[in-house]
Formats: structure tokens, C-alpha cells, sequence
């Protein structure tokens, strides 16, 4: 292992992520809630602590290897989410302890939207703007975005790239990584100029047009207020959520060949985005249809404004919420935790299994029942009408069994902290899947679970991000064989 490739790169952007500290200041400086040295001081921390980390080692030349960038990932994430607490530490307005700092910043850099917070209309603009911010950098991965930076510093980052974007479908677009990285910012950011600006015409106030665009983009969840989207109960707002939760839990590879062809057909040729496509329509439609049938609301608009927007929310793992839907009837609330299960697409912000894995599942059950009927029959796996290697297929079955294998884990290792059935199942489910809400205890947020669940929590939010085999890998004997 060559630590000092690993710890100049994490000193690299360590300086870069303490940039991010400065925003928040010049909101406080347009709302004048003194909050100003919280994020000054959080900003100095972080750049001499690159500074410290990056300057023994800045002449390093060795090669970077698949270990050391699968090592600076998860590093990286851990380290990114402790030095992102600073604020909300020193900040005089919250006063949080250590686990709930830690807790919140790994929620936001994770776009999980899970949040130990309450109260957060009567919370200083800078923190609200800070925790939004999180969510947006983390949705799209810092990591993407330092492999841009990177090259220029003499860092290759095709390691990187790779041990971050471990989804199955995501590949170089362009022939230059760097490229790679730029074109998905771009189209990244053209998603969140164009959500804030959609969300200011329909009713937002500038700021929570930006706030929420950051969070909506990334499919994170977080909110500027206590009651989510449904503070504004308004449909056109509602609807403009809809429209980019839907868009950011596509793959951006295919908004990237769909914008350079200036094709939208381009869409319906992914196999992929049709069963995406199908299974929110199923579950919108299904449940919709049972809150109108079961006079959940008296209308059939009531129930069909609200049953598409949060089943739109949870199959996306954005979190969004219009209403409480843990009040809603019988088993619609652990319907729409299992949706979070599928998730949205590979190569998207979004969380979950990931809808390319489930489809693929589905594939391989209907070639075994085929199998079965027809035993001598030679039967292909196809995606957009190629044919899947059979190492993808045992790639996605091990990816599978390594989920449920560390669902059961964290769901038992909560239970052992004192936790219902009911809040463990759905804790992990939210955590894992990057959703956020949940049901039981944390079914408004996660304050009042203990200490040592919140750090099981984290952890989680963590192997939900890196899809587990990152994480998993660092952690096996034979990564650290030398």
C-alpha cells in the first residue's frame, strides 16, 4: 500500500472541500444571524489540515493502483463527513453533541435526508444553506468532481473514478476522464439551475427555490422546514418536485447520449429506464388508487396529488414528504420503504438496490423457471438487446447477497440498542437505501434513538453510498496484503 499517494490526494481535497465553507458565510452576511465565525473557523480547520496532510507528501510521483483509490474513497468520505461537523458544532444555535454532528453531516454527504434536527424553520439561514449544500456536493460525489481537479495537481484519478462509481452502468463518456467528470457536472448543474429556477416561479422564496433545488437534484431529502415539501402545500410546487426527483433517478450516462444526440427517443431504447419507467408507474397508480378506494381522502384529486408524490419520492429515495404517510392505511407505509429497495437507476444520484440489478434478478429468475421447463434450451440474458456476460450476473448476485447479509447485521445490531422491530427494519431500510424517513421512532426524525444507533446508522449511510463493495473490499484481510 503506498499511504503517501493516499494521503496527499486526501489533503488535495481536503483544500478543495474547504472551499464549500465559504457560502455559507455570505448567506449569514445577507441574514445577519452570526453564524459567520462557526464557518470560518470550520473553513481554517479543513484547509491547514490538508495543508498538513498534503505537504510531506507533495513531491510523491508513485502510481496510483485500484487500492489506494478504493482506500482514499471511503477514507475520504469519512474524513469529508468529520470535518463537516464543524459547523454545526461550534455553531451557538444548535448545540449538538459530537454523534449528532456526525450523524447529520454523513446523512447530508450521503443524500440520506435522515436528520436528528427539529425546528429547523426557526434555524440560522447559514446552517439551513449548509446542511442543503451537503446534500448537493455528496449527490453527484466530490470524488467525480475532484477527478477533474485532480489531473491538473499531477494526481491520476482513473482509480478514483472507479472505486467511487461502482454501479454497474456507469462508463467513461468521453475519452478523457476529466471530460467524463466535467460532462456530468455540467449536466448536474444544468438539472439545479434549472429545478431553482422552476421552483422560484412556482411559489419559492429565492432561497428555498435554491435550498431545495440542491436537495431535490441530489435526491437527498433534506428540507428548510419542519414539514418538508408539504410547508407549502402547494400543487404546483409538489409538481415541480416530481418532474426532477424523476429526472435525477435516471442515469446520467443516458441524459449525457440523449443531449448529444438531441434525442428524447433516446430515453426508450434503455432497458433500464423502461423498467424505471414501469415500476413508478405501477406504484404511483396502485397507490393512488387505495387511498381514493379506502376514503383515506375524500377526493379523488387528494388522493392521487399526494399517492404519486411520495410514492414518487420513496421509490426515487429522495425522502420528500407532502404529508405524513406513516398515517396512511394498513401496509402502504412499508410498501413504499420496500420501493426504496429498487431505488432509482444506476449511474443516477439515487439510492437503493438500484433498478438495473432488480431487472437483471428478474431476468435470471425467468431464464431458471424457462430452464426448468425446457432443460436442453440455450437461453441469453439480454440488456438493450446485447447479451449480459455471465460475470455481470454473478457480479450482481454477489452485490445482492452481500446487501442482504449486511441488512440483517445492521437491522439485529439495532435491535441490540433497544429498538423495536418496526423502527430497526425501516432505520436500516432508510439508511442503507439512502431514503431518510422511516417509520415507528424515526418516523418524524432520528433525535431520540441512542447514541450508539446513530453511529451504527452512519455506517450504514456509508455502505448504501458505496454500494457496500467498496466499503466491504477495504474491510476484507487480502485488501491489506502487501
Amino acid at each position: 500500500m503506498q499511504f503517501s499517494i493516499v494521503f496527499k490526494t486526501i489533503g488535495l481535497l481536503l483544500m478543495v472541500f474547504s472551499l464549500t465553507q465559504l457560502p455559507p458565510i455570505i448567506v449569514d452576511s445577507i441574514y445577519q444571524q452570526q453564524e459567520t465565525s462557526s464557518f470560518l473557523a470550520a473553513f481554517a480547520l479543513t484547509l491547514i489540515s490538508g495543508l498538513v496532510l498534503y505537504l510531506p507528501f507533495r513531491n510523491s510521483t508513485k502510481d496510483f493502483r485500484i487500492r489506494e483509490g478504493v482506500l482514499v474513497v471511503v477514507s475520504f468520505w469519512f474524513v469529508l463527513s468529520l470535518f463537516a461537523t464543524t459547523p454545526f458544532l461550534l455553531s451557538e444555535s444548535l448545540r449538538m453533541t459530537f454523534s449528532d454532528a456526525f450523524f447529520e453531516s454523513m446523512s447530508g454527504l450521503t443524500t440520506t435526508g435522515a436528520t436528528v434536527l427539529s425546528g429547523l424553520d426557526d434555524l440560522p439561514m447559514a446552517i439551513l444553506y449548509y446542511r442543503q449544500q451537503l446534500q448537493w456536493l455528496g449527490g453527484m460525489g466530490i470524488i467525480v468532481l475532484a477527478v477533474a481537479i485532480l489531473p491538473m495537481l499531477g494526481v491520476g484519478g482513473m482509480e478514483l473514478y472507479h472505486a467511487e462509481s461502482s454501479g454497474i452502468s456507469k462508463d467513461r463518456l468521453t475519452p478523457k476522464l476529466t471530460q467524463t467528470a466535467k460532462a456530468l457536472w455540467k449536466i448536474y448543474l444544468s438539472f439545479t439551475l434549472a429545478c431553482a429556477l422552476a421552483y422560484y416561479l412556482a411559489g419559492m422564496s429565492i432561497f428555498d427555490a435554491i435550498s431545495h433545488s440542491y436537495s431535490t437534484v441530489a435526491i437527498g431529502g433534506f428540507s428548510t422546514h419542519d414539514l418538508s415539501i408539504g410547508y407549502f402545500d402547494s400543487v404546483m410546487i409538489e409538481s415541480v418536485a416530481i418532474v426532477f426527483m424523476f429526472l435525477a433517478g435516471i442515469n446520467f450516462s443516458l441524459h449525457f447520449f440523449v443531449w448529444r444526440k438531441k434525442n428524447i427517443l433516446e430515453f426508450f431504447k434503455d432497458s433500464e429506464f423502461k423498467a424505471y419507467l414501469l415500476t413508478l408507474g405501477i406504484l404511483t397508480f396502485f397507490v393512488a388508487l387505495y387511498l381514493w378506494n379506502t376514503g383515506h381522502y375524500q377526493t379523488a384529486e387528494g388522493a392521487f396529488r399526494y399517492g404519486i408524490f411520495q410514492s414518487i419520492s420513496m421509490a426515487t429515495t429522495t425522502g420528500f414528504a407532502s404529508t405524513n404517510f406513516a398515517l396512511w392505511p394498513l401496509m402502504l407505509p412499508v410498501l413504499l420503504i420496500f420501493a426504496s429497495f429498487i431505488g432509482a437507476c444506476a449511474g443516477s444520484t439515487g439510492g437503493g438496490i438500484k433498478v438495473v440489478r432488480v431487472l437483471l434478478m428478474f431476468k435470471l429468475a425467468m431464464k431458471e423457471i424457462k430452464k426448468f421447463i425446457h432443460p436442453n434450451a440455450q437461453i441469453n440474458i439480454k440488456l438493450n438487446q446485447r447479451s449480459v456476460a455471465e460475470s455481470t450476473l454473478v457480479s450482481v448476485w454477489g452485490f445482492f447477497s452481500l446487501y442482504v447479509i449486511a441488512f440483517i447485521v445492521i437491522m439485529v445490531a439495532l435491535m441490540f440498542t433497544g429498538m423495536d422491530q418496526v423502527t430497526s427494519f425501516s432505520a436500516t431500510a432508510a439508511s442503507m437505501n439512502n431514503l431518510g424517513p422511516g417509520l415507528g421512532d424515526v418516523a418524524e426524525n432520528y433525535g431520540a434513538i441512542s447514541e450508539s444507533a446513530k453511529w451504527i446508522l452512519s455506517f450504514s449511510m456509508l455502505l448504501g453510498r458505496l454500494e457496500i463493495l467498496t466499503l466491504m473490499a477495504l474491510l476484507h484481510k487480502a485488501f491489506w496484503r502487501f
